[in-house]
């Protein structure tokens, strides 16, 4: 048996159907609350407001109907030949999407959530974990990806970008273990890819804790033939990273950028690796 794998446990896969209901429960709830000044406000993703994130939530939505559903893909793709054209392309269909949908008034985008969000959790909830995807989470490394890491990270887009709306008008309620953690436990499945050309010696281990009751630590170890994210282990660090969990979802969005919060992240041990680990980015940017 591998020495490594009997010291570190592989992480193992997550289902995070059952969250997807409570989670659009949270959202249509929270938006029923915003007032006329919350839905104008600027968020953390710097060239949308409240209301471009909620028209966003709902593109999503309905791609998914459309495409992940019912197989109807009206608009296809150019030629892409990196991971770079495939964010310009998309970055421009989200775009595309919010400026059409500002002639949308607020009450019109919650009613259609409310109609969207039940179809889309009955969608998800009757996917088969172990089948393939029909969408690869490239940020990951993945070339092909089965539907329990897909869905978990439709998960994290969901998620974040309600995040992003709380966040923004300030009301609290899925910074809590049952909602954060599943979100920072597939976030950080990003972290092998990112450290994909970083060399060092078989057995180095890295810790990266989110300090936060609703957080807790992921591990990556060397393996010879790359990085292996794992969830525990036995040997002593070589570094360590200790990120507050209000600024991590925002760092490994990419709404933050390492050299801003720097001073408010601790590294102890190898501090190249540390730095690393924040670099780290869990999505499509």
């Amino acid at each position: 048996m591998n020495l490594i794998l009997t010291m570190y446990p592989v992480l193992p896969q997550s289902d995070v159907r059952p969250l997807f209901r409570p989670l659009q429960l949270k959202l249509i709830e929270l938006l029923s609350s915003l007032t006329a000044d919350d839905w104008n406000r600027q968020t953390v993703a710097k060239q949308w407001k409240v209301k471009d994130v909620v028209s966003h939530l709902l593109d999503g939505d309905l791609r998914v109907l459309s495409m992940q559903r019912d197989k109807y893909f009206g608009e296809q793709p150019p030629d892409i030949n990196s991971y770079q054209e495939l964010v310009n392309w998309l970055n421009q269909l989200n775009a595309d999407w919010v400026d059409a949908s500002r002639r949308l008034s607020p009450n019109v985008m919650v009613l259609l959530h409310q109609t969207t969000g039940p179809l889309v959790c009955d969608y998800y909830e009757s996917l088969d974990l172990q089948a393939e995807a029909i969408f690869a989470v490239d940020w990951a490394g993945e070339s092909t990806s089965l539907n329990w890491m897909h869905l978990a990270r439709e998960y994290t887009e969901k998620w974040h970008h309600q995040q992003q709306i709380r966040d923004a008008v300030g009301l609290e309620g899925i910074m809590t273990k049952a909602f954060f953690r599943p979100f920072m436990d597939t976030f950080f499945r990003a972290l092998p890819n990112t450290f994909r050309n970083v060399a060092a010696e078989e057995g180095t281990v890295i810790q990266a804790t989110i300090t936060s009751e609703a957080g807790g630590s992921w591990f990556l170890v060397k393996e010879e033939k790359g990085w292996l994210l794992t969830s525990g282990g036995e040997k002593t660090p070589d570094a360590t990273v200790e990120i507050p969990a209000e600024i991590s979802w925002k760092l490994f969005s990419k709404s933050l950028r390492p050299s801003e919060i720097r001073k408010q992240i601790k590294i102890t041990g190898d501090e190249a690796l540390g730095e690393k680990v924040l670099e780290m980015v869990s999505v499509m940017a």
